[in-house]
Order: C-alpha cells, then structure tokens, then sequence
C-alpha cells in the first residue's frame, strides 16, 4: 500500500486517503458538530440522493488495523481521536482547476441550496469553497461532511459569505467580463478572488454597474477607508423565525448574484465542430464508430479514459455501453458542452479541462494536498481512447510518438483505442505549419512498431481517408 495522504488545515478532523478506502479521523472537539449533523433526517436524505458523500462511522479498531498507529498517521498534537468515518470512495478526484465553468457553477449551486437546506435543521455550513465539492460523474456532491456546525440560532449571520463570493461569484464574474477560466486561476489562486482584484480589471464607468458595484466597488471603497464588508461577524437577531427569515434571504441574494453570473453556452469554439468540419465524411464516422462500439463491447471496461474527448461523442458512447468515463480535453468550451449534455441525459462521464502534455501538477502544502492529474490516472482505466489527438501531441506540443505509447500504456490497465493520422492529412498539414520534414519517417508502419514495445495489436481499420487508421491495442503483461 503507498503511503496514505493526509489533510491536515481542519482542526476538527484529518481526512486519509489509501489506495482503497477513504477515511476521516474525527478529534474530540468537532464529534459534537459531526453528530448533530449525521443524525438528522435530512443528511440520511442528502446523503442517499447522493448530494453529500456517503458517510459511515466505524469500529476504530477497524481503522486501526489498516492504518497502524493512528496518532501516527493523523500527526501529532491535533486532539484526541474521538470517531473514525469512512466515506464512499469516488472512482476519479477531481480539482476546480480541472473544471469547466459550468462545473464549477454547478458547485456553487449545490452549496448554497446544502447551506440553505441545513440551516432550517440549526446547523450552518461553516465553509463554502469548491474545494470542498467533488463530482461523480457530472453531478457534485459535498465532501467536507466536517464543514456543518451547530449554530447559534438567533445568529443572521452567513460565516462563509465573504468564502463563498471569493471561491464562486467572483470567478464566474471574472469569466464572464475578463476571459479568465477556472483552470486558469485556481491553480495560483486557491481562496479565489478579492474585491480589490477584480477592481483593478476594471476602469472608469463599468465600476458603478452591476454587478460590479455591489461585488466589487463598494467591498473596495469600504476596505480602502478600513471599513471592510465584514461576513464573519455575528449578528443577533430578536428571534429565531426572524434569523432564520434574514438567513434564508442572505441565500437568495447569493443565489441572484451567482445567476448573474452563470455561464452562458456562447456556441461553442473553434475545436467544437472540429470531428464534422474538419477531419471525416459520414462514411468514415461511421467506421470510426463502429470500431469504437465494438472494441468496447468486447473488452466490456468499467472505466474509461476519452483523451482529446472534444464533442464527447465517444464518451457518450462509452458511458452508454456501461463504462465510468473520464474525458479530458484542452478546450474549456468543448468539456463545458460535454458535461452539459452528461448531466442533461444522466449519463457517468467525468469532463475536465486537461492537456496530457501539461497535465495539472500535484498542488498545495508539500505537493501533498492535490494529487496530480498523472498520478490519479496511472493504471486508473481498463481502456484509454485517444481518437484524432496523438499528432496534435506530437505537433503542436513536441511530445515523440514513443513517449505519448509509454504514456497510454501506463494509464490503461487493458487496452487502448488510438487512432493514427499520418503527415498526408490535411489535419496534419494545417498544425504542421510547414514542418512537415520532421514527420517524413512517420507512416503505419513506424506507428505499428512504437505500439509493439508497449502494446499487442489486437486489430486495425483502415479508413477511406487513406491517411488515418485505427487500431485496437492489448496492454502486453
């Protein structure tokens, strides 16, 4: 087993991570919270409509006999162990600045309706960031079972408001107005963005508009004449029904600003009519197709690796044959389409914004509180597609042929679906850009030989494009 991960920023508890189970130490002074929360009818509801990750305390002993010393494990001086939880394993992790912006308005959305929905319950939800949120397939759910508390319930007062506009409002706005997508800024900005950021993008009328007035100017203003908007001071109210009254308006005001600022589906990018436009006749699709169908068919995978997933159309067509599905492209407006049409039609496909050759770095204090993209990915799928992409690896990025093989080898533990295009293709010409004399040596026959050090060929197709190809490839044990 490799050496478990630990969180440690919570003084209420530890989550660790093994390679199989999912874990959280509870210390003694966040129990009392943690129990008034799972014993209420409505986390047994959230939980089972699979909004709030599946929770479940254990016999420490259990525990124990996994982990060894759990002092150990947790670090020390973090409190007296009083419970161990363990909660439903996800089949894939997940990080805001792998999501498209629908995602991660989606998020946004599942924590201010928890936060709203558990505060009728006298419980407050005591921080409201993405990282708190995963996904299973394109539905979010609430990991951070640790974030409910008891509150005060003549207390009117949001603690995580400020959290909440900084980590999901602001970006969204900083979307929509600047261009800046969540991949973008959350690998270097993990609390989001204050006010004064935000100010700064802006200049002269635009400042006094919504939303930017309330949002941005006045929060600026007030903190530049040490008069900040303060959304951690409690406030009492002269009841209970009227806290609970000015609460539930606090949600719907947030709930307004983040509506305002939703992502818009804009039509696209340039990649997004890229399989239609660009590369085959309905023939060829169609070949493609039935490849793809009838490989997955016969390897039945249970989770999918779509690299370069663009529409999503194989995506769709693997989670539809029963898969989990991964998909992955560089394209922040082609993984936003493609989670829009998983969440419409139900279907457990997993889209993130990902470039294999720049795969997102492990992050945070040590490298040890994310994961890289790699490192959840090795030997995480039973069969990896990489349709129309490996030249745009090996073009555009640099990346030789045997290197994106020894790549698809190590992220499948099965089998894999690469489709070859050669320096003839019109694709190939267009982002070859001239350097065509690089790729002479590059045909089927020099594709073959790199598959076979990894790779049995287990079957091929010839397009009537002459100038792409498909192959089956088996994992070699």
């Amino acid at each position: 087993m490799s050496e478990p991960v630990v969180s440690f920023r919570d003084p209420s508890g530890s989550l660790v991570l093994t390679d199989d189970r999912v874990l959280r130490l509870i210390w003694d002074d966040g129990f009392a919270d943690f129990q008034a929360f799972i014993n209420t009818d409505r986390a047994r509801e959230e939980i089972a409509a699979g909004r709030v990750v599946g929770t479940r305390l254990i016999e420490r002993s259990d525990a124990e006999a996994e982990l060894g010393e759990l002092g150990d494990v947790a670090g020390e001086n973090r409190g007296t162990l009083a419970a161990v939880a363990e909660h439903d394993k996800l089949s894939f992790a997940s990080y805001p600045y792998e999501w498209p912006a629908d995602m991660l308005y989606a998020a946004g959305v599942l924590t201010l309706d928890l936060a709203a929905a558990f505060q009728r319950d006298g419980l407050g939800l005591k921080d409201a960031t993405p990282f708190n949120v995963q996904f299973r397939g394109p539905t979010p759910l609430l990991v951070d079972v640790l974030s409910f508390e008891r509150r005060d319930p003549m207390d009117f007062t949001w603690l995580a408001e400020g959290q909440f506009i900084r980590t999901f409002v602001l970006p969204l706005l900083a979307l929509r107005y600047f261009g800046i997508h969540p991949h973008q800024l959350f690998l270097t900005h993990r609390d989001g963005l204050e006010p004064e950021e935000v100010y700064r993008m802006n200049s002269g009328f635009r400042r006094l508009t919504p939303p930017f007035l309330g949002l941005v100017t006045l929060p600026t203003w007030l903190a530049g004449k040490g008069e900040r908007l303060d959304h951690g001071r409690k406030r009492q109210a002269k009841s209970d029904e009227q806290a609970t009254f000015i609460l539930a308006s606090v949600f719907k005001r947030l709930r307004r600003a983040l509506d305002r600022v939703r992502p818009g589906n804009t039509g696209g990018s340039h990649w997004s009519r890229y399989m239609q436009e660009h590369s085959y006749d309905e023939h060829d699709f169609r070949t493609k197709e039935r490849f793809v169908h009838d490989t997955l068919t016969e390897a039945k995978p249970r989770q999918v690796l779509d690299v370069g997933c663009n529409t999503g159309h194989f995506s769709a067509l693997a989670a539809q044959l029963g898969a989990d599905v991964v998909a992955i492209d560089l394209d922040p407006a082609v993984v936003g389409a493609v989670w829009r049409r998983a969440s419409q039609d139900g279907l457990p496909i997993l889209p993130l914004v990902q470039n294999l050759a720049r795969p997102s770095p492990a992050v945070g204090w040590n490298y040890r509180e994310g994961s890289s993209f790699l490192d959840r990915a090795t030997k995480g799928f039973d069969a990896v597609l990489m349709l129309a992409v490996i030249h745009h690896m090996m073009v555009t990025e640099g990346i030789p042929l045997e290197e994106i093989i020894s790549l698809a080898a190590g992220l499948t533990r099965g089998s894999a679906v690469i489709e070859f295009v050669a320096p003839g293709d019109p694709m190939f010409v267009r982002i070859a850009r001239g350097r065509d004399s690089l790729y002479r040596g590059l045909d089927a026959e020099a594709f073959e030989s790199a598959a076979e050090t990894r790779f049995a060929i287990a079957g091929k197709e010839q397009l009537e494009n002459p100038h792409r190809i498909l192959y089956r490839l088996q994992l070699r044990q």
